[in-house]
């Protein structure tokens, strides 16, 4: 344990009060796993908690008081025992009673497996079969690989719906199974997840995605009925047929979705993201043919606007939300033997350089995932070859052997739109012909331009 953890621990239990490791980093220390997340739990009040502690914070109601580890750079979190009666909004509890047990403070826990603490008693910080604390079976939900309630289900999920999302995160990144009556109780208040704010989703589905189990989470959360609110547009997708005469597809579109993220190898959350949501559009696109044969035209187009909708109601941050429709929207792009070097630039100014390899992971992903069973065709590895050939060569403005500058003196006009219009005309011509983008011959341009 860091010394920094040691510390907190000892300057609480030489003041004379109770303490306890409590919730994942317990769970994770039994599963003999890295712990990476802390928890204390003490029967110190608040503002008693930041007496001791130095550099510690209180800034909410619920007991919970922050502390910045300066060797690790992060957070901890010490709560004051407690119990909670009602919540209006499926979130957080309206009261907070401060609790006079370890064992009361236990029972208010979402799952058994987060429901253990050890007990630090006489300032020991060893580990002891005597101060683990378990009072709901987690070690044993723990050896059988089960996600369980404590106590009411119903009840654990009526407090706080975003439970309904956790139970599937724990399920997934654990490589758990839902107990029986956990799981009916998730699909019975399914609904209850539309009063979460999509910042707290995210974050549930962001782990999720993250998972080596991610494809399985998905499913599992399409089977418990809160894929419907959190992906409606994921959802809807399982309905659509894909497999007809001309087509290589052998799974509707949900499942297709589904396995390209079972097969993408990117581990980047955005990518994976992508990679689930590509196709969505063809719910909303979908047509036969008179011969039998099903199209789905310019679904790429209605699918970015779909992840645009998605990263808003997610909350992404900007660069996350250009990131996530660039790879939707310009996925369907073709990779042909007889392609030019300006069509191979195109495709690159259009999801960016960054953004290349995401591209390829994704289309792996889409290969794989439509029952292909090699991840590239020999044209994909041609097309990786020329565009690495492409990108050597001059490839943004900014690698115009003129500037804004040049642009200004020689046509003796100020900063603003019109530079940039300049710019962009030059290097249209040197994209053609990157044997045009020497100083002389730009120059030479301008000049003519400015007659």
């Amino acid at each position: 344990m860091d010394k920094e953890l040691v510390n907190i621990l000892q300057a609480i239990v030489k003041a004379g009060f109770e303490v306890a490791i409590v919730g994942g980093a317990v769970r994770d220390f039994l599963a003999k796993k890295d712990i990476s997340d802390w928890d204390f739990t003490t029967n110190a009040r608040p503002e008693e908690i930041l007496k001791l502690i130095k550099g510690s914070f209180y800034n909410n109601r619920f007991g919970t008081v922050g502390v910045v580890l300066q060797s690790q750079k992060l957070t901890i979190q010490i709560t004051t025992y407690r119990t909670e009666e009602k919540y209006t909004d499926k979130r957080h509890p309206d009261v907070i009673v401060w609790g006079k047990t370890l064992e009361e403070d236990l029972s208010r826990r979402d799952f058994t497996i987060n429901a253990m603490a050890l007990r630090i008693e006489n300032g020991k910080l060893k580990v002891e079969k005597d101060n683990l604390v378990d009072p709901f079976d987690g070690q044993k939900d723990l050896r059988n690989k089960l996600v369980r309630a404590v106590g009411d289900p119903d009840k654990r999920f009526r407090e706080d719906a975003l439970r309904l999302l956790r139970a599937t995160r724990f399920a997934t990144t654990l490589g758990f199974k839902i107990e029986d009556k956990t799981a009916a109780a998730i699909k019975k208040n399914a609904k209850a997840l539309l009063l979460i704010s999509g910042e707290r989703i995210r974050d549930e589905l962001f782990k999720i995605l993250g998972s080596e189990n991610a494809a399985d989470g998905i499913l599992l959360a399409r089977d418990l009925g809160l894929l419907q609110i959190i992906l409606p547009e994921l959802n809807e997708c399982f309905t659509v047929e894909q497999k007809s005469p001309q087509r290589h597809h052998i799974y509707d579109v949900g499942t297709h979705c589904v396995m390209s993220l079972r097969n993408c190898p990117s581990k980047d959350t955005i990518t994976r993201l992508a990679t689930l949501l590509h196709d969505t559009g063809k719910a909303k696109v979908a047509a036969v043919t008179e011969e039998g044969v099903r199209t789905f035209h310019n679904h790429e187009l209605v699918s970015s606007r779909q992840a645009l909708q998605i990263a808003k109601r997610l909350h992404l941050t900007n660069t996350q939300r250009e990131k996530l429709f660039k790879l939707v929207r310009w996925h369907q792009f073709s990779v042909n033997e007889n392609q030019t070097d300006k069509a191979l630039r195109r495709f690159i100014r259009n999801i960016g350089i960054e953004n290349i390899e995401d591209m390829m992971d994704l289309r792996i992903g889409d290969r794989l995932g439509g029952g292909l069973q090699q991840p590239e065709s020999w044209r994909l590895k041609l097309f990786r070859k020329r565009l690495k050939d492409v990108m050597k060569k001059p490839f943004t403005v900014a690698d115009l052997k003129v500037d804004g500058h040049d642009v200004m003196k020689i046509l003796n006009i100020k900063p603003g739109p019109k530079v940039g219009e300049v710019l962009k005309m030059l290097f249209e011509q040197v994209a053609d012909d990157p044997k045009k983008n020497n100083r002389d011959y730009l120059q030479k341009r301008l000049k003519e331009y400015k007659n």
